[in-house]
């Protein structure tokens, strides 16, 4: 065929290819594998030298022209696919926008905020911990001996140990006691940290979740008592639930980590469906605190004859609950965004002392 035929051929064809699938058989057909001009030049092996030289020039003139012209007409064609796409997707600027789904914040995570406020306010940092914590961090280093219930598997998730793993087990934290015994040993005395975080025991219903938040707070100094506990917490509760008053009741009990220990209770009122807190003839028990046992400053590294604390601990969803009227402890960890957005708060509005905790 004679080459200005040939081009002339290939060239009214992409012209008249309608869309980017008849170019590409068109692409085919003269520079494919076995397109017509590709095999032309797989023929010019057979020619004398002087034939092939002045045929190969000329081919090459023509592979390139159509090369050139399949290339533009792709381009043209994603040009105008792309102007269509333009006039069907057009925009009205001056319409009314719509609103965007405004994210909220989880109430756990604002009431830890909260908390992180008002224990700052009063001289308490922040102190963190691995929630997979080894056995003497979690109970040996508390005075938690032995036999008592809380190492058993029916109440703590231990770590699955290869047989033959004669190391010392691993558990998921059951509190966040051993942030304390870490912050000791990391700063000595004096020291005064509140250690928020997530826990882990085997127990769930309305109230109780294999997973919940808490924290616990711990100051060591020379000549701390009772007296400086009781203050704390009663600064906290005014300040946590917007009141300006609050009675708490101290009753003994017993933990491995303090002596003497005492659960504390809060008054409150319950009329009508609305709970208030300070008021009305109600009890109910909201932490667990204590002085520090000697044995557990001894293993934290700060001597007990020089030195004395308080520690107390309470749950993070209990009180969120309690503030907010959240009725059931569940509805925390479902991830049901109609709950979150009636529950959850504004992302920018951060708590604190001045401008008030949950505006």
């Amino acid at each position: 065929m004679d080459l200005t035929e040939l081009r002339g051929k290939y060239i009214e064809a992409v012209a008249q290819a309608a869309d980017e699938a008849a170019l590409e058989d068109v692409r085919l057909a003269a520079l494919g594998k076995k397109g017509e001009i590709s095999l032309m030049m797989a023929a010019l092996g057979k020619m004398d030298p002087e034939a092939r030289k002045a045929a190969g020039a000329a081919l090459n003139v023509v592979k390139t022209e159509i090369d050139a012209a399949l290339r533009a007409r792709k381009q043209g064609l994603a040009d105008a696919a792309l102007d269509e796409r333009l006039r069907s997707e057009w925009l009205d600027v001056t319409l009314p926008g719509r609103p965007r789904p405004r994210g909220t914040i989880h109430p756990v995570s604002q009431v830890m905020e909260e908390l992180t406020a008002i224990f700052a306010d009063m001289g308490f940092s922040v102190a963190e911990g691995p929630q997979v914590e080894s056995d003497w961090y979690n109970f040996d280093a508390l005075n938690i001996p032995p036999e008592h219930p809380a190492r058993q598997e029916h109440d703590t998730f231990f770590m699955h140990r290869a047989e033959g793993d004669d190391r010392p087990p691993h558990v998921l934290r059951t509190h966040t006691s051993p942030v304390q015994i870490r912050a000791m040993m990391a700063q000595g005395a004096p020291i005064r940290v509140i250690a928020p975080g997530r826990v882990y025991r085997m127990d769930m219903d309305q109230t109780h979740t294999p997973m919940f938040h808490q924290v616990e707070g711990l100051a060591i100094d020379r000549d701390i008592s009772m007296a400086n506990l009781k203050w704390v917490l009663e600064e906290f509760c005014r300040a946590f639930f917007e009141v300006d008053k609050v009675e708490l009741r101290f009753r003994a009990s017993h933990f491995p980590f303090t002596e003497p220990s005492a659960e504390v209770d809060i008054r409150y009122s319950n009329v009508g469906g609305q709970l208030r807190i300070g008021e009305g003839d109600k009890w109910m028990e909201i932490l667990g605190s204590g002085m520090v046992h000697p044995k557990v400053l001894a293993a934290a590294g700060v001597d007990p004859d020089q030195w004395q604390g308080f520690a107390f601990g309470l749950g993070i969803d209990r009180i969120a609950m309690l503030k907010y009227g959240i009725p059931d402890l569940r509805a925390f960890f479902e991830g049901d965004l109609r709950w979150l957005r009636h529950y959850g708060f504004a992302a920018l509005d951060m708590p604190d002392l001045p401008g008030g905790l949950s505006r």
